[in-house]
């Protein structure tokens, strides 16, 4: 699920301490990494949905070749998801994990549970830790969880649960991961690519090299 960067408009929360113009630089280098995170996974075909309809010509230079881009429009994150999940369902696919576009340091083993997840639950939700959910899965497009949810809030993780509880579906986890938001988010990047090999996060790490240490 991705926008295409547009400075002062997004990653706002992150100047200070970064400006505008690296905050979007910023999320531009995570999302081609998500990308890239996405694209390396065996037995997972890669989509992208994509808001503005527009920002084609973007996607289409930041993407693999072969990537199915998928042009959405939509009040909230739960409007696009709402299109997205019918959209490719509706295309063949048997299982559709959803995923943000700023967490690029996701475990790729997490991905990987929640394709197996789908084989017992209805929907796999992966919990974010701002209270939201990183990661849903469906095989079946039940779109009443995106319903009656105060999207961008704390309350999205819980709300998503209490309308699928509702609807009376079965619900499994992924582990809790991050986006990168805030500046906190940003230095758990830096300290997590201590640990990756260097062919994971390259876009990230070639801007957070050219930017140097973030001090709060």
């Amino acid at each position: 699920m991705a926008k295409q960067p547009q400075v002062g408009w997004t990653k706002t929360r992150l100047s200070p301490p970064l400006t505008l113009q690296q905050a979007a630089a910023l999320y531009e280098a995570l999302l081609c990494d998500a990308i890239a995170l996405v694209d390396s996974q065996p037995g997972i075909d890669l989509a992208v949905a994509i808001s503005p309809p527009s920002s084609q010509p973007f996607f289409t230079m930041i993407t693999p070749p072969d990537t199915r881009l998928l042009p959405i429009e939509g009040r909230h994150i739960g409007d696009c998801l709402s299109q997205v999940f019918p959209r490719l369902l509706g295309m063949g696919w048997r299982k559709v994990l959803a995923l943000n576009a700023d967490g690029p340091s996701l475990p790729p083993a997490y991905l990987q549970q929640a394709v197996r997840l789908l084989d017992e639950y209805e929907v796999v939700l992966g919990p974010a830790l701002d209270g939201g959910y990183y990661l849903v899965g469906m095989q079946h497009p039940h779109l009443g969880i995106f319903q009656d949810v105060t999207w961008s809030t704390a309350q999205v993780l819980a709300q998503t649960l209490e309308r699928a509880a509702a609807l009376g579906l079965c619900v499994g986890f992924t582990p809790e991961w991050y986006d990168v938001d805030t500046a906190d988010d940003l230095l758990r990047v830096q300290s997590d690519l201590n640990g990756l090999p260097p062919d994971r996060l390259v876009h990230t790490r070639r801007f957070l090299a050219g930017l140097g240490k973030v001090v709060i």
